[in-house]
């Protein structure tokens, strides 16, 4: 069977608790063709890895953490060329990470979308939320956007709507280079 065309992503970069997870079920509420909703979040949340067990520190999570991020963008990769359509979340720790998944989607239509947000606000949300360690947020807050080229930004101290109606504009206004083809290109010319 051949697909009629590739799967598109529309990625999402952001810190800890900066809304990225409210911003991607407003996109895929309001987009007119169906966009799976992928994170690692929901990987971690379906019960995937055995967390008690990590936990306990039976397993080293540091020991299993890096091949669990391979898989998931590989996994992403699988998704698009079998015609899938993406909205993805994904924190780029780091400018490494961030063009590992550059270069495995090399090819691919995707737009980078930045999810900014203060960082007081950052940091009342990770309190409120309760599920994740303090410090996650001011850490991704101070690196995650300093190597980034994105396609769009948005503040996530706007009205979530209001921004999942300018991601879906923007995205259907994308033009060539997009971000990932300039990232790379940077990247080369050094």
């Amino acid at each position: 069977m051949i697909l009629a065309r590739p799967g598109r992503i529309i990625l999402l970069n952001g810190a800890s608790s900066s809304g990225k997870s409210s911003l991607a079920r407003a996109i895929q509420a309001r987009i007119d063709t169906p966009f799976w909703h992928i994170s690692i979040d929901h990987l971690r949340d379906s019960g995937v890895l055995p967390t008690a067990r990590i936990k306990s520190g039976e397993f080293d999570w540091r020991a299993v953490r890096e091949g669990f991020f391979l898989g998931f963008e590989g996994s992403l990769l699988a998704y698009v060329e079998a015609g899938n359509d993406l909205i993805v979340e994904h924190i780029m720790e780091s400018e490494a990470w961030l063009m590992r998944l550059a270069d495995t989607l090399a090819g691919q239509d995707v737009f980078f979308v930045g999810v900014h947000c203060a960082l007081e606000e950052l940091e009342r949300r990770e309190r409120a939320r309760g599920d994740r360690p303090i410090g996650d947020a001011r850490r991704d807050f101070h690196r995650i956007h300093s190597y980034c080229v994105y396609d769009l930004e948005v503040d996530a101290m706007q009205d979530r709507d209001a921004n999942a109606d300018a991601v879906i504009a923007g995205w259907r206004a994308r033009s060539k280079p997009a971000a990932f083809d300039r990232l790379r290109e940077r990247r080369d010319q050094r």
